[in-house]
């Protein structure tokens, strides 16, 4: 009996069971409204205000001057003068090579030189009374100046076994040693004028109209906290088609012992007048084939609007062209917003 009525009992509940169940699974998870209006954006309020313009562009340190000091003919270092990193003035004697073979060329020339002034004044004694012709005292004649021509050229050629510094400055590390055979392409080390420095850097093409000769630029070094300025004292020729920029020169006003030539420069230049100007984030500026566009909202819509940009520092970019004063520019939620797109609530980021 007992059987039976747990037989009964399972046959009544089991389609219970099932029959809930089946509800459970044809039960559809309830989807989450969309916010109102579609979403909340951040936005800010276009207008136009003055700026002060600049540019950063990276700069080379260069000394006054600065030369590598080569032989002018081949030869054996018989005598070296100079004392690494030493300061030598112009002129100062620096290396010398092996010229004992031109220095007795140099002797006997003086030795023909001697006798053939002493035809030479010979020949005009008998010129005076007529005992010789006018061509033989000019042949005389003739072979002095040959002579003192040839010592002149063999002391030129004297000189070249001297290596002098071409002008003042510091001198750099020594590359050879006494003794060695050099030649024309061997560098002996390198001098530089390092009283007044330099400083090159490019500017790009849309900012030459605003840097000319006598323009002032500020530069800051690596590991120190001075501003630097300098003075604009040439330009490149023309402007380099593979970058679009130019090559600028300046001469350093305020250099002290921290600026070494080599170096690396931050030159920061100002450009144009404190005119105003319309700028927006970076942010909300879209990059696109053609062009850029921002999305403004017009009457509660997102419309997508096409600009033209200017000047651009760390956060912000010039709008020359495309936008109002007054406009509303989202700078949140660019790549979910679709045009036409209702705008529900923004909230607007004060500058």
């Amino acid at each position: 009996m007992f059987n039976q009525f747990v037989k009964l009992a399972s046959l009544i509940i089991l389609p219970v069971l099932i029959s809930c169940a089946n509800k459970e699974e044809n039960k559809t998870p309830a989807r989450p409204k969309p916010a109102g209006g579609g979403g909340i954006f951040d936005a800010v309020i276009v207008k136009s205000f003055p700026i002060k313009r600049s540019v950063e562009t990276p700069g080379t340190i260069l000394p006054n001057e600065m030369a590598e000091l080569h032989p002018e003919i081949s030869g054996r270092v018989t005598g070296l003068f100079f004392t690494e990193g030493s300061f030598v003035r112009k002129g100062t004697l620096l290396v010398k090579l092996f010229d004992a073979d031109l220095q007795a060329q140099l002797k006997k020339l003086a030795i023909q030189l001697k006798i053939a002034e002493s035809a030479s004044k010979r020949q005009q004694e008998l010129l005076a009374i007529s005992g010789t012709s006018q061509q033989d005292f000019d042949n005389a004649s003739l072979q002095v100046s040959n002579i003192k021509a040839d010592m002149e050229l063999m002391r030129v050629n004297i000189s070249r076994t001297e290596i002098r510094a071409p002008f003042d400055g510091r001198i750099g590390l020594r590359l050879i040693s006494p003794g060695a055979y050099i030649s024309p392409a061997t560098i002996i080390t390198n001098i530089a004028s390092v009283s007044q420095l330099k400083i090159q850097f490019p500017v790009p093409e849309q900012y030459v109209k605003d840097l000319g000769n006598g323009s002032t630029v500020a530069f800051s070094i690596t590991g120190s906290d001075t501003k630097y300025f300098a003075t604009v004292i040439a330009t490149e020729n023309g402007i380099a088609t593979d970058t679009r920029n130019l090559m600028v020169k300046a001469i350093v006003k305020n250099a002290d012992a921290s600026i070494k030539p080599g170096g690396y420069a931050n030159v920061l230049i100002n450009i144009g007048t404190n005119r105003p100007a319309m700028m927006v984030p970076t942010q909300s500026v879209m990059p696109q084939t053609r062009g850029k566009r921002v999305i403004v909202v017009r009457k509660g819509m997102a419309v997508f609007q096409n600009v033209e940009t200017g000047y651009r520092d760390s956060a912000s970019v010039e709008i020359l062209s495309g936008l109002m004063n007054g406009d509303t520019l989202l700078t949140s939620g660019l790549l979910v917003i679709k045009p036409d797109q209702k705008i529900g609530k923004v909230n607007i980021t004060k500058r």
